[in-house]
């Protein structure tokens, strides 16, 4: 049983939020963070990488928050609607239930509103299903980052066919926010709840501007429907007869019309949005052609995966949230929302495995128009802005506290201009090459592959020569002018990479060819490129290496209480980590936790080895388990487990290998 610790608290655990690193209550635009005793402690709007308005998860002081929690003691449970995005968290003690439903409003295909604009709104839908409780909600925006200034007022909602309702307006000098509600009763003989905002002042705290807050005791059947807008810039006034409240004309057209600024908003339209939200997310998982063994984590993995996707451009964010920490008190703190070429390939060639072409089409025209847009020297970037740009600045917030006290927080990503040759050969194999046969930057990778490069982890020391498994996609029979000039530049790095990469003495491939002693779990995707067979005795001792303890020289943990950020000191079984950093100099410093994209990479390896070796295929399904406990309690990865969405990639991938070589699918 909790106290009412909500809204005066410490730092819940990240792994305790419905979108940890990632995800989610969203909407193709931006995403929010929701923790599991009802607070929104991460929201950026109206897009991905917008300044912040709620971020109390990385200074829980001054950070901004959004909390609907009861004043008495409770306990929580935290699940998502079947086949859904929209979350649902349930307030449970010995006198009542009640249940806050959240969500990013999506019309359903199909329908009046489909076609137009988003609606950018927060939708937190509080009803009592049992007894009675005493609820709190307090509303406390933090723009840009908390670093500006913002005035608030209470007035008179007019938007609502109820006299007297209020609604409270936040004014920054880049972004206003209208807080509104609508109230409603669920029994004949139950009156709607009165909602009264009052100001609440958090100065003390650091806050530049005032919060609201509204105290009520709800009671069985009562619901009160809170939205938290970007209201319109354009003022039209409403045409509709309040009458006509529970009409199929008042749900479809006037209470959907972002343009409207004083439109009516009532209980059967407040419904309508999480009917119409939910609708969208059922028909879309629906499409999904798997059959496998695993189908609701492999679905639950693919929502996860479907809200990293911008839609205005197609880009694919790599999460949601920015500087969480890799570890508690660490510097690992990077801001993930940005499009990487590798982890949208890896993102969408899950998608695709799975039936979803539209995702991967819209990428595509994405890539595109930065292939336009080159480089002088021909190279394309290893990320992009989710609308496209090339410069994302890396700037450090010192008047945030970070995650538990871990700093900096950072936002943007010096990264950007690293070299990461990989990430070429990868999209255009699985992408350019097998979709559209398209030679447009395999130019640049045969003419500088002999370039040291940051690796496919982005390290900010030096430059090395980098071990990478690639294959240069000949799928279809379409014109190909140096057909043979790529074949031989393929013949020539695999030769390379055998001399010069091949640790002769421990009998394992090295991160490098300077540091041929030093594992690196990227060479465990060597057969998922198609580099070499799984089978190959060079590529099985270098997995059988990886699986081996650190302190046995291997990557992989089989017993820590070590307190990551993803956990909180829990038993780590079977987790590999991405490299040593006692032994590999990084440049960040630090320590690092346990990765799930190279424990899935490792599941992998380990299935396409037990087609020839059964205990393999055994030790696969063992670590597939394992990572499958991992998941929090909505079926989630968090970051450290995932590197921002590459958990749920990667699971879809092994759970989609692993039940074909197992035979269920």
């Amino acid at each position: 049983m909790q106290t009412p610790s909500a809204f005066n608290r410490d730092y819940t655990a990240i792994a305790d939020h419905g979108l940890q690193n990632s995800y989610r209550i969203g909407n193709l635009h931006t995403a929010a963070l929701v923790s599991i005793d009802g607070s929104i402690e991460s929201y950026c709007v109206p897009d991905f990488d917008s300044p912040s308005v709620f971020a109390r998860i990385l200074d829980k002081d001054k950070g901004g928050h959004f909390s609907i929690a009861p004043t008495v003691a409770f306990s929580t449970k935290q699940n998502y609607l079947p086949s859904s995005n929209i979350l649902q968290t349930k307030f449970l003690n010995e006198k009542g239930v009640i249940s806050v439903t959240d969500f990013l409003p999506r019309q359903a295909r199909g329908t009046i509103a489909s076609n137009k604009p988003l609606l950018h709104w927060m939708v937190r839908r509080v009803e009592v299903i049992r007894g009675n409780m005493p609820i709190l909600m307090q509303c406390a925006p933090a723009f840009n980052y908390a670093r500006s200034s913002h005035t608030t007022t209470i007035e008179e909602d007019s938007s609502s066919f109820i006299s007297q309702q209020q609604k409270a307006v936040f004014v920054s000098d880049a972004l206003t926010l209208d807080l509104r509600y609508v109230t409603d009763s669920l029994l004949d003989n139950v009156h709607p709840p009165e909602v009264q905002f009052q100001f609440l002042d958090l100065s003390a705290k650091g806050h530049k501007g005032p919060a609201v807050s509204a105290e009520m005791t709800l009671h069985e059947g009562q619901v009160v429907t809170f939205v938290l807008r970007s209201p319109p810039t354009q003022e039209v006034e409403q045409e509709a007869d309040p009458v006509a409240a529970g009409n199929q004309t008042m749900k479809s057209r006037p209470a959907n019309d972002p343009y409207l600024t004083k439109f009516k908003l009532y209980p059967a339209a407040a419904h309508h949005y999480l009917k119409s939200t939910n609708k969208y997310w059922n028909d879309w998982i629906r499409n999904s052609h798997y059959s496998g063994s695993w189908k609701e984590a492999v679905h639950r993995s693919a929502l996860a995966l479907k809200l990293l996707i911008y839609e205005p451009t197609g880009a694919v964010v790599a999460s949601p949230t920015f500087s969480l920490p890799e570890y508690i008190g660490g510097t690992r703190n990077w801001d993930y929302r940005a499009s990487w070429i590798r982890d949208s390939s890896f993102t969408l060639y899950a998608l695709v495995r799975l039936g979803f072409t539209h995702e991967a089409n819209a990428y595509m025209e994405f890539i595109f128009e930065r292939l336009r847009n080159k480089n002088p020297d021909g190279s394309i970037q290893i990320m992009y802005t989710i609308h496209g740009k090339k410069d994302l600045e890396e700037i450090e917030l010192t008047h945030l506290d970070g995650h538990k006290g871990s700093k900096p927080v950072r936002i943007g990503n010096g990264a950007a201009d690293h070299l990461q040759l990989i990430l070429k050969y990868r999209m255009d194999c699985i992408y350019l090459g097998q979709k559209f046969g398209r030679p447009l930057v395999f130019d640049y990778v045969v003419a500088n592959w002999r370039q040291p490069d940051l690796s496919i982890w982005e390290v900010r020391n030096k430059k090395r020569q980098f071990t990478v498994g690639l294959r240069i996609a000949d799928k279809r029979s379409l014109p190909c002018p140096k057909r043979n000039e790529w074949l031989a530049t393929r013949d020539e790095i695999y030769e390379e990479i055998m001399a010069k990469s091949w640790n002769k003495e421990n009998q394992h491939f090295g991160q490098s060819y300077e540091d041929v002693d030093v594992l690196d779990s990227a060479v465990l995707i060597m057969p998922l490129v198609f580099f070499m067979q799984a089978s190959d005795p060079r590529f099985t001792h270098t997995l059988k290496q990886i699986l081996k303890t650190p302190e046995r020289g291997g990557l992989t943990s089989n017993a820590s209480t070590l307190t990551f950020h993803c956990f909180s000191c829990l038993l780590i079984l079977n987790l590999v980590f991405r490299y040593d950093v006692h032994k590999s100099d990084d440049g960040v410093g630090g320590e690092e936790g346990t990765f799930g994209l190279c424990t899935l990479w490792c599941v992998e390896a380990l299935t396409r080895a037990g087609k020839y070796d059964r205990s393999m295929l055994q030790k696969a399904v063992s670590m597939f388990e394992d990572f499958l406990l991992y998941l929090n309690h909505v079926g989630l990865c968090t970051e450290e487990i995932s590197d921002a969405g590459e958990g749920h990639v990667t699971l879809i991938s092994a759970a989609y290998n692993l039940s074909r070589t197992l035979g269920y699918a």
